[in-house]
C-alpha cells in the first residue's frame, strides 16, 4: 500500500505544478490584457486547489501512517536533523509544502472577496506565484539530498 500511495503522490505532483502555472499563466493575461474574470480563470483556481488538496491528504497518509522512512526519522530526531534527507522529508517538504497550501488557499480566498477583475488576477498572481515557490522548493528534486526520480514508477 505504501508503493502504491507513493507512486500516485509522485505523480500528482505534476498535476498540481501543471495547475498552478496554468492559473499564473491565466492570471498574468489577465492582467497584461486587461480582461474580465471569466469561468475559466475560476475553473483554474478550484482545479488547482483540488489537486493540491488531494496531493495534501495523499502526503498526509504517507506521513502519518504509511512512510517507513518518517517513522525511523521520528525515532531519533537528534540523529534525523543531523541527516539530510531524513530532516528534509520529516521537516523541511510537509512545512514548505503546508507554507504552498496554506498561500493558494488563502489567495482563493482573497480572489471570491475581490471586487473586481483587475484585483482577481493580481491577488493570482501573488498569492498562487509565492505557493508554486514553496512548492517547487519542497519537492525532492533528482540531485538533492533525498532526491527523488522525476517519474517514480516509469525508471526515470
Amino acid at each position: 500500500m505504501y508503493s502504491a500511495f507513493l507512486l500516485v503522490h509522485s505523480l500528482l505532483r505534476w498535476l498540481v505544478l501543471i495547475a498552478g502555472l496554468v492559473v499564473i499563466a491565466r492570471a498574468i493575461t489577465g492582467i497584461t490584457g486587461r480582461r474580465d474574470w471569466r469561468a475559466g480563470d475560476a475553473a483554474g483556481v478550484r482545479w488547482f486547489s483540488i489537486a493540491l488538496d488531494v496531493q495534501f491528504l495523499i502526503g498526509l497518509l504517507l506521513y502519518v501512517w504509511l512512510s517507513p522512512f518518517i517513522r525511523d526519522a521520528w525515532a531519533d530526531m537528534g540523529a534525523t536533523m543531523r541527516n539530510a534527507p531524513l530532516r528534509f522529508f520529516a521537516v523541511e517538504h510537509v512545512t514548505g509544502m503546508l507554507i504552498g497550501i496554506a498561500l493558494a488557499h488563502v489567495g482563493k480566498s482573497k480572489i471570491g472577496k475581490a471586487a473586481d477583475a483587475a484585483q482577481k488576477h493580481k491577488l493570482a498572481v501573488i498569492f498562487f506565484s509565492l505557493a508554486m515557490v514553496a512548492i517547487l522548493l519542497s519537492i525532492p528534486w533528482p540531485g538533492m539530498p533525498g532526491g527523488r526520480p522525476l517519474l517514480r514508477g516509469f525508471g526515470g
